[in-house]
């Protein structure tokens, strides 16, 4: 009997390392990139707000047709949440993310491994507003204190910079209520009808909401100075973010996109926000062209031109996630950073 029960347990275990193989080739399967009938690869890509201006470069390099030289045919889906929008992309349901770097470093503290291939902007382009009504009762965080405080989703990085903010005053995450309120036109509804007391968006809402009268801006991440003064260094932030296994598997893919979002980079310097406003779909300035020109030229130095990553800022990064994050600052010290970006691609780029 006891050898009978050997036998069935070595069986199951050699039936659990079939399956366990079979269940690996299968995944690596579905991580291919599909082909259309001309042999061009077709790549999904899950940006966290197209129409946010911290993620302009995404549907600018459509509009100039940056993807269709390089050879690609590349669909832009929208996801307001950057948590959601790397769901997508570990599940392989989209082959990129448009969205925070940041989100590289905590994905690697669950032992996933995501990397940015193309870096467009040095700090986050995040702004904290009060709602108007509040302004003189919440002047800095240090009065975040009992208040409602709005964010795209739990795990976002407007969630991860929150806490950030508020820890940096001697809060915790307890201190304060949390809410998920999305973007646009939801956060501006939280923000007017009492939702949320302040909370972290980018533009063109903060150009609405400012504009408007409703609310006033308590820390300004769209330039370095602010970011530094916020963030106490460079938080790199809007980035092309691949898994690991992708960029190793279809390099000459990446250094395509590569060569597009740098293209647009480069661009992006040389025009006005008049003329990016005119390249953008016309429904991006639903509150108005004017707003939405002011928006890009409160918003547009944030992109790097380059595609590069600052060292220090990944640090930075690091170092902010790590006081705060439970999945980061337990494993701080084995964090590898080298795996979190590469500028291989983008110094490869050729010469405009």
């Amino acid at each position: 009997m006891t050898v009978r029960r050997g036998r069935w347990s070595r069986a199951l275990a050699a039936a659990s390392v079939v399956v366990a193989v079979l269940a690996s080739a299968g995944c690596r399967e579905s991580r291919t990139l599909p082909l259309g009938e001309d042999g061009q690869p077709e790549i999904t890509i899950m940006v966290g707000g197209v129409d946010k201006v911290i993620y302009l470069p995404a549907m600018l390099t459509e509009r100039l047709g940056g993807f269709e030289r390089q050879g690609l045919r590349v669909k832009l889906l929208s996801e307001q949440s950057g948590a959601n929008a790397e769901t997508t992309l570990l599940s392989g349901d989209v082959h990129a993310v448009v969205g925070f770097y940041d989100h590289t470093i905590d994905l690697q503290a669950k032992d996933q491994c995501i990397t940015s291939v193309v870096q467009l902007a040095d700090v986050p382009g995040e702004v904290e507003l009060v709602a108007a009504n509040k302004a003189d009762e919440i002047r800095s965080p240090a009065d975040f204190r009992g208040r409602k405080l709005g964010v795209t989703s739990l795990g976002s990085s407007t969630d991860f910079l929150t806490r950030y903010l508020a820890g940096s005053a001697g809060l915790s995450t307890s201190d304060y209520t949390t809410v998920k309120v999305g973007a646009g036109q939801t956060f501006i509804a939280g923000m007017t009808n009492g939702g949320i007391d302040a909370g972290m968006t980018t533009d063109p809402t903060v150009a609405q909401l400012v504009n408007s009268g409703k609310a006033k801006i308590i820390a300004d991440m769209r330039t370095e100075e602010g970011t530094r003064q916020a963030l106490g260094g460079l938080y790199p932030a809007s980035s092309v973010y691949m898994k690991c296994e992708i960029v190793e598997r279809y390099p000459e893919v990446v250094q395509k996109l590569a060569n597009a979002f740098v293209e647009t980079l480069r661009w992006l310097k040389q025009h006005t926000p008049e003329e990016i406003a005119d390249r953008m779909p016309p429904s991006f300035a639903n509150a108005g062209r004017d707003l939405y020109v002011q928006s890009i030229r409160d918003s547009v130095g944030m992109f790097n031109g380059t595609g590069r990553m600052k060292p220090e800022g990944a640090q930075n990064v690091l170092n902010v996630l790590s006081q705060f994050s439970t999945n980061v600052k337990p494993k701080k010290d084995r964090i590898d950073l080298s795996r979190t970006y590469t500028t291989r691609f983008v110094d490869n780029v050729p010469a405009s």
